[in-house]
């Protein structure tokens, strides 16, 4: 009878993207790469994260490391610059908050305050976050009160920077 792995392939993985308490203080993206997925060689990072989800299915992980995985995104660096590129223009913006308490393995995200709880009366301010569900990697949730609305793909870095009137003006 062979022994049955998944139980410690899960808490490996677990334990591979798990952040340090410390993360609740973090104002960018790059303040809360301290788990082992962020620091481990990429490769080993891939393989764990391969044979953790071919026992699942989808599980828990970064949004660079799936589109790395699927074979859309060069490297883990490179999903680092996209979301430290989108920290630069957001953080120095006001309104612009980052949440770095996102789903589990995820990279956090950011709120733009002013659209909540103002004229409109939305009470779920809008929100930036990175995706793996197109090449853009930015998707933008509007702030809203009840049902999430669907995420509004943007095309990159550059398509933010453009769009971010029309985002910032729903208050």
């Amino acid at each position: 009878m062979q022994p049955r792995l998944e139980p410690m392939l899960d808490l490996e993985w677990s334990q591979a993207i798990e952040l340090p308490r410390t993360v609740a203080s973090a104002t960018r993206p790059s303040d809360i790469r301290r788990a082992w997925v962020h620091r481990a060689p990429e490769d080993l990072v891939v393989a764990l994260y391969r044979a953790s989800s071919g026992m699942h299915g989808e599980i828990p992980a970064p949004w660079w490391l799936r589109a790395v995985v699927e074979g859309r995104l060069e490297s883990r660096e490179l999903g680092f610059r996209i979301e430290d590129r989108i920290a630069g223009l957001l953080g120095r913006r006001p309104g612009w908050e980052f949440v770095p308490w996102a789903a589990d393995g995820e990279s956090g995200y950011w709120e733009f305050m002013p659209s909540e709880r103002g004229a409109s009366g939305h009470s779920i301010p809008t929100t930036v976050l990175n995706t793996s569900r197109h090449d853009g990697w930015i998707d933008v949730l509007p702030a809203h009160s009840s049902t999430t609305p669907p995420p509004i793909p943007v095309a990159g870095f550059a398509g933010l920077r453009s769009r971010l009137g029309e985002f910032e003006a729903v208050r």
